[in-house]
């Protein structure tokens, strides 16, 4: 993020709509944030704001707007830089804009704030994705995520309000100050959520509570019943020369390793997160030698091993100690904490062969990847364009790894920003289907 806005900082009084440096006692407001003022940068193609989401906040003024002269003019005002500090609260956005007086105009731009009810369906929508969360953490806003619950602003909801005698709709300094605007949603999208309702430290911590949730769940899942016998049918005091019973067959291994149940609070114990990925890791490993009697940590290499390790990991890098944990094993690798999430995702859809698949293309010979295009039109499925071992539509995506799988990816349309998504599946149409949950 941009230093200007990684900095925020209270203006000190002294001019209209500045705001005093709060005393030592001052608590942290999620719910207010005061920018200062920032010269524009207009965007490689010409448009004023970088991203789509600020465009898309700047279009939804300039599509009711009745005068263009007005946005206009507004923009060259934000363009010279005569748009003070901006503070944003819910539902507002406020500034001083310097005009052809001496005296600033106080300038406002209100915006519905979104319910209970399209926050409940953001955020269960968000953790149920851990390339949303990932794209949030990095400052992105994903097209399907800003579409669940409405937060882009259509036009017509934004209302501007300005101290100036001009009547217009909008007037050149709230058209300014809605320019200036999409310049803080391109450095940081939770100030879009800010201006919905919400602020960012208020989000992640729900996100994290949701993320707790479900891996206590999995964590307290009920275990199978398994089958038995008394030990006084097995070892009687004396057989008489009958048979003993057989003993109960040999008990199928799980089809992954269990999660470890959460360490007791102690203040002496070690870092819990560290017996944490102790036990996660022998649990992976105790598996993998009873499933296949092999060692899985010797055959990999740094990169591979650092994705297992997090994969382990409940979560998806959204609570602080797994921010922690991808930030430090992204950085040792020279890799993204992105580039990390969306690998986990691979792991966990197919373990190494998962991560393969994510990275390395490849040339398939004819069988099987010659006759999935047909197999997918004949159950009246998307066309798909193939490209060496994946076959795409703009949102849904099948690679053919080379142990003859087909795994499934999903991308926002058109973005090309794959993430892994469902299990792998021998049957190209099962792997489309289950994405598209039919």
């Amino acid at each position: 993020m941009n230093s200007r806005f990684a900095a925020e900082r209270r203006l000190p009084s002294g001019r209209p709509g500045a705001v005093g440096r709060p005393g030592p006692a001052a608590r942290h407001d999620d719910r207010r944030r005061t920018f200062p003022a920032v010269p524009p940068r207009a965007a490689p193609d010409g448009r004023f704001a970088a991203t789509w989401w600020g465009n898309a906040w700047v279009e939804a003024l300039e599509d009711t707007a009745l005068d263009p002269a007005r946005l206009a003019r507004g923009r060259a005002y934000a363009g010279r830089g005569q748009v003070d500090a901006i503070t944003v609260t819910p539902g507002r956005v406020v500034a001083y804009v310097h005009g052809s007086r001496p005296r600033p105009y106080r300038t406002e731009i209100r915006l519905r704030v979104l319910g209970d009810n399209d926050w409940e369906r953001f955020l269960d929508t968000a953790a149920d994705r851990p390339e949303h969360i990932a794209a949030l953490l990095d400052k992105d806003v994903p097209h399907a995520l800003a579409a669940v619950a409405d937060l882009l602003p259509a036009p017509g909801d934004l209302v501007p309000d300005c101290s100036c005698p001009d009547d217009g709709f909008p007037c050149k300094h709230a058209a300014a100050l809605c320019y200036q605007a999409s310049r803080l949603l391109d450095e940081d999208p939770f100030v879009l959520f800010l201006m919905r309702g919400r602020g960012e430290q208020e989000l992640l911590a729900a996100l994290t509570r949701r993320n707790a949730a479900r891996s206590a769940t999995e964590r307290t899942a009920t275990a199978p019943e398994l089958p038995t016998l008394p030990a006084r049918a097995v070892l009687p005091p004396s057989t008489g020369g009958r048979a003993l019973p057989p003993l109960p067959e040999p008990l199928l291994a799980p089809a992954q390793p269990g999660r470890p149940p959460l360490p007791p609070p102690d203040r002496d114990a070690p870092d819990p997160l560290a017996l944490d990925l102790l036990a996660t890791e022998a649990a992976a490993r105790a598996h993998a030698f009873l499933t296949t009697g092999r060692d899985p940590v010797a055959e990999l290499g740094p990169w591979q091993d650092a994705v297992r390790l997090a994969a382990a990991h409940p979560g998806s890098g959204l609570t602080a100690s797994t921010r922690a944990l991808y930030r430090d094993l992204a950085a040792a690798l020279d890799r993204t904490p992105t580039d990390l999430a969306r690998a986990v995702a691979a792991w966990r859809q197919g373990g190494a062969a998962g991560l393969e698949v994510l990275e390395e293309p490849w040339d398939p010979p004819a069988g099987p990847f010659d006759r999935a295009r047909p197999a997918l039109l004949a159950a009246d499925l998307p066309a798909f364009r193939p490209w060496r071992n994946r076959l795409s539509t703009r949102t849904l995506q099948l690679r053919l790894g080379r142990d003859g799988l087909w795994y499934g990816y999903e991308s926002d349309a058109d973005r090309e920003d794959w993430w892994p998504r469902g299990a792998p599946d021998a049957d190209p149409v099962g792997a489309v289907t289950a994405l598209m949950g039919r």
